[in-house]
């Protein structure tokens, strides 16, 4: 049977300071994304038990916490490689020339990104996506790890707004933290998963 694995960091627990501490990172990764790995391989297991049994009672059930738990797993494996020590600036390249013709500016899709986050009701995410269909580059809010987002968008830079990515270190300011993750984006990370995202959408286009 698959099962999901946790992801080591690329980087130290306190690498990133002093922008995000060293034991929210410890606690983030550690305890909060190793239980959404956990949840997932035991949905997996609820529903290879079902399949034996012939017993789909609760499928309804399964599927929601397997799409909670694997999109946790997801949202966060990209937002630790999305974050380097020593990171923050700007894009170079292709990506730079793609968010000056989709939001006008950097400063503008900087503004909109952090609003996106800032403006979230309740646990959620803002995302950088990349849309196969229109061929552009928006924002979207993700609300807890799967809802109300662009169905067969490709996240590219993902910002966790949930209150355990911040609060032990910006307690009720959230912005701060929202403004903070720009010291330590990872631009060469991003600008790879771009180049993948068009290239994904130029194939199956043919």
């Amino acid at each position: 049977m698959t099962r999901y694995v946790l992801p080591d960091l690329p980087y130290d627990y306190g690498a990133l300071e002093p922008h995000i501490s060293g034991k929210i990172l410890e606690l983030h990764h550690g305890k909060h994304h190793r239980a959404y790995v956990d949840g997932a391989n035991k949905v997996l297991e609820q529903l290879q038990e079902a399949r034996q049994k012939g017993d789909f009672t609760h499928i309804a059930a399964l599927e929601r916490q397997l799409a909670f738990n694997v999109s946790g797993h997801v949202l966060h494996s990209i937002f630790w490689q999305n974050m380097k020590p020593n990171g923050g600036g700007k894009p170079k390249g292709e990506l730079a020339e793609a968010i000056d013709r989709d939001f006008g500016s950097f400063d503008a899709f900087k503004q909109q990104l952090t609003k996106a986050a800032g403006t979230i009701m309740g646990s959620g995410w803002a995302a950088l996506v990349w849309d196969p269909l229109s061929q552009s580059l928006t924002t979207v809010q993700i609300h807890d790890h799967q809802s109300q987002t662009i169905q067969g968008s490709v996240p590219l830079l993902v910002i966790d707004a949930w209150e355990h990515a911040y609060y032990l270190q910006y307690h009720n300011e959230k912005l701060k933290f929202f403004d903070a993750v720009w010291n330590v984006w990872n631009w060469d990370d991003v600008a790879q998963r771009y180049a993948q995202a068009r290239k994904a959408g130029q194939t199956a286009a043919k």
